[in-house]
């Protein structure tokens, strides 16, 4: 810890000293003592030889900037935490509905459609989306035929040519006759996780955990 004493010179004059002592105190100056040591410094100033303007002013501006530099901080954090509590409010609105996500795998919404989206480069003249199951077999084929450059969106209803369900499990995306630049599925939003460790909020999907910025559309 930091001492002040008091000693006299030659001709019979106070002067003031900082001495150090060693203690058990912390081993780190925080800001409160950043700011008595200088309060300290100026109150203990020889009185014959007083610190000049100039550096009287860089010692206010120094206690000012600190105090203002703390001031900011914690005005971030508040910040910060009306932000975090803010999307996740958002995303929890966000539960019911669908988001276009990346992905090859597609899971059937509430009433059990396919749908997905994917992205040509270029124009083909002829294209089809395959749905296969876990097994390898083909339980869908989609004919896209010929398409110009951009996304082109297909869906399926999960059903065959007599109307009967035959596919209710998530399913791989296989595009055959171009070379998408991106496939894209829907993915319905059942719920929302909020990291314990404060980073952005996850939301839970037949397909995995998405941030909300990984949405490419909401509906």
């Amino acid at each position: 810890m930091s001492a002040i004493s008091t000693s006299t010179d030659a001709a019979g004059l106070s002067v003031y000293n900082a001495t150090s002592t060693v203690g058990t105190g912390k081993s780190e100056m925080g800001q409160a003592d950043f700011l008595r040591l200088l309060t300290a410094q100026m109150q203990t100033q020889d009185p014959f030889a007083p610190v000049d303007n100039a550096e009287m002013v860089s010692q206010m501006a120094t206690i000012t900037n600190s105090s203002g530099i703390a001031e900011m901080n914690a005005n971030l954090t508040s910040i910060k935490e009306q932000l975090t509590g803010s999307r996740l409010g958002d995303a929890a609105s966000w539960i019911g509905k669908s988001m276009l996500v990346q992905s090859n795998i597609a899971a059937p919404d509430a009433t059990g459609m396919y749908a997905g989206q994917i992205t040509l480069p270029a124009a083909v003249d002829g294209a089809s989306v395959d749905l296969v199951d876990a097994s390898g077999n083909v339980v869908k084929s989609i004919d896209l035929g010929s398409q110009q450059a951009g996304d082109v969106t297909f869906y399926w209803d999960g059903k065959n040519d007599a109307g009967d369900t035959v596919a209710t499990s998530t399913l791989q995306v296989k595009v055959n006759g171009a070379s998408p630049s991106k496939v894209a599925t829907w993915a319905t939003i059942a719920a929302v996780q909020s990291p314990a460790d404060g980073s952005s909020s996850k939301l839970i999907t037949a397909l995995g955990s998405y941030s909300p910025s990984d949405a490419l559309s909401l509906m």
